[in-house]
């Protein structure tokens, strides 16, 4: 399964992407906003958005690109590792 991780803390990064690992997830995670998002999100099947941590424009331009896809989104108002952990249960079996 892949997962795109848009928001949350930028240190916490390379935890993220550990966790995803461990349900068998690919995992991209881009922690602000960066020129030419919409080159890189390709086509994921879960897109979680850490709302707290991110922009309105990041928000609105990474729905504009997935809105005609099979894309499972979540929205989740904490970045935290335990908040992740349970987007993950319900969506990546292990």
């Amino acid at each position: 399964m892949s997962v795109v991780i848009l928001g949350g803390n930028e240190c916490m990064e390379r935890r993220y992407k550990d966790l995803c690992q461990s349900y068998n997830c690919r995992a991209k995670v881009f922690t602000k906003p960066s020129g030419g998002l919409k080159n890189k999100l390709g086509n994921p099947d879960l897109m979680i958005f850490f709302t707290s941590t991110m922009s309105h424009k990041m928000l609105h331009g990474a729905m504009s690109e997935v809105k005609n896809s099979d894309t499972i989104i979540e929205h989740c108002h904490s970045s935290s590792l335990s908040a992740l952990r349970g987007i993950l249960e319900k969506h990546a079996s292990n």
